[in-house]
């Protein structure tokens, strides 16, 4: 049976006496919406935008200012960004040879891990208690493929990861609805030039 992730992200925060520190990987400004709102009371968030795999550089630049713009507007939270160089060369080469992989594929996977492990090297090197990401609260994306590398690349980098499935409990939903409350733009593909074609939204 598969596990249900938000049980035990929700076990972790039961567990909590204190705000840890969380390095929160997010794809984007719509998908960020929602898990910040719920993670807001338990963890002290920082946002991580590394995301190599958005192309062309422009489309890139719009949406890390989105996801910028949502966190300087809502008043309703406070949290920290820490931003890093358009990296999409290490993407390009983690993609070789899986160009024509269909989205959600092989390539999807590679590219998981490649954010995945970069987020955690970056909050174990700054301090960070935990990292995470936004990846699940999109009901495109399979939540035990990503949790399941989170743990992996937990136990590679030694730091603990927060399991989550955001897209449960009407999360999906939530993170539109608060998409239009704050006029984010919602791309209409996931990053890569690669899956364009598979448009998901």
């Amino acid at each position: 049976m598969k596990p249900n992730y938000q049980n035990k992200l929700n076990e972790l925060i039961s567990t909590l006496d204190m705000k840890p520190k969380l390095l929160l990987h997010s794809c984007c400004g719509p998908c960020s919406t929602w898990v910040i709102s719920y993670l807001k009371d338990y963890f002290d968030i920082t946002v991580y935008y590394y995301n190599p795999n958005i192309e062309p550089e422009e489309e890139y630049q719009h949406r890390k200012q989105e996801q910028i713009r949502f966190i300087k507007e809502n008043k309703e939270v406070s949290v920290s960004f820490l931003d890093c160089d358009y990296d999409n060369l290490s993407f390009k080469d983690i993609a070789r040879g899986l160009e024509k992989e269909k989205e959600g594929g092989a390539r999807c996977s590679k590219c998981f891990y490649l954010r995945l492990k970069k987020t955690a090297l970056t909050a174990k090197e700054n301090n960070f208690d935990y990292f995470g990401t936004t990846l699940t609260v999109s009901p495109h994306k399979n939540s035990e493929v990503i949790n399941k590398m989170g743990e992996a690349v937990s136990k590679e980098c030694n730091i603990p990861f927060i399991y989550g499935d955001f897209k449960k409990q009407d999360g999906y939903k939530k993170s539109i609805e608060l998409s239009k409350k704050y006029d984010l733009y919602r791309q209409d593909y996931c990053g890569c030039l690669y899956g364009k074609e598979n448009i998901w939204n």
